[in-house]
């Protein structure tokens, strides 16, 4: 009789959910298996196949977590499912993003979610979070001297702590039968505007704090001149277009759903990360 514990594959293990999620899973029993280019537990390249065969042993549960920074990758991520599915994977928590069935043509975040449809030898959740409130605190949306910039034209959005989603994420890999099939859409409890948060994070770090609105062009234009990749651009263009169009994510009780208590409020959030906007 094999007594093992169940084993699940991390994919992005190093990041703002994966190492929340690992260790939520070890403290629930399941032995969680890190894997990134550096840094985790097992080394793993999505340009590298070779590393995927030794990621991938004795796993049995599997959270996906896609290439970064690029719109196509459908083709090399059906390959890996394919790898998973032969070295005994039975479950695929997926870490996709809201709205995701009204990305825009070419952006393969919906492929992956109709691959793992199809397939019939494992079960899949699909997670769609808004966009997370540590982009605030990281250099997504960082506040520099004082200010935050980025295109809303006073849009809102339910801005999600990511630590809601690492506590979903266990719930799916731990209870797989449950979560069968599901599909949830991670928010938090509220719609706030840029401005709004700007007031927060202002009150939570005793500091002035301020929202710039810019024209979205500009904004992208300036994200490629530092470096992201220009096919990146078509994402960014539907992400921070739908709050600029006003349909940003919208709160739902999913988090509750799952996990039994409310998700975070921005207020918490800000408060337990004051530190981030204090600190030299």
């Amino acid at each position: 009789m094999n007594n093992e514990a169940p084993t699940a594959l991390i994919l992005g293990g190093t990041g703002r959910t994966g190492s929340l999620l690992a260790d939520g899973l070890a403290q629930r029993g399941i032995t969680p298996r890190t894997a990134a280019r550096s840094g985790a537990d097992v080394r793993f390249d999505w340009d590298d196949p070779a590393t995927h065969a030794d990621a991938l042993a004795r796993v049995d549960r599997l959270y996906l977590v896609t290439p970064t920074l690029r719109v196509r990758y459908a083709d090399q991520v059906a390959a890996f499912l394919d790898l998973a599915e032969a070295a005994g994977v039975r479950h695929v928590t997926y870490l996709s993003v809201y709205n995701a069935d009204q990305a825009p043509e070419g952006v393969d975040i919906s492929a992956v979610e109709a691959d793992l449809a199809s397939r019939h030898s494992i079960t899949h959740s699909i997670l769609r979070p808004a966009w997370v409130m540590q982009n605030f605190t990281d250099d997504h949306l960082p506040v520099i001297e004082g200010v935050i910039t980025a295109p809303s034209a006073g849009g809102r959005e339910a801005f999600v702590d990511a630590a809601d989603i690492a506590a979903v994420a266990v719930e799916t890999l731990m209870d797989t039968e449950t979560h069968a099939g599901a599909t949830y859409s991670l928010t938090g409890p509220q719609a706030l505007t840029f401005g709004e948060v700007a007031d927060i994070i202002a009150s939570a770090s005793g500091r002035p704090i301020t929202y710039s609105d810019i024209n979205q062009e500009t904004w992208i234009n300036g994200a490629l001149a530092a470096g992201v990749p220009v096919d990146f651009a078509v994402i960014m263009h539907w992400l921070t277009g739908s709050i600029v169009a006003g349909d940003g994510a919208t709160p739902t009780d999913d988090i509750e759903k799952v996990t039994g208590r409310p998700a975070t409020t921005f207020r918490q959030f800000a408060h337990r990360n004051a530190h981030a906007w204090t600190s030299s």
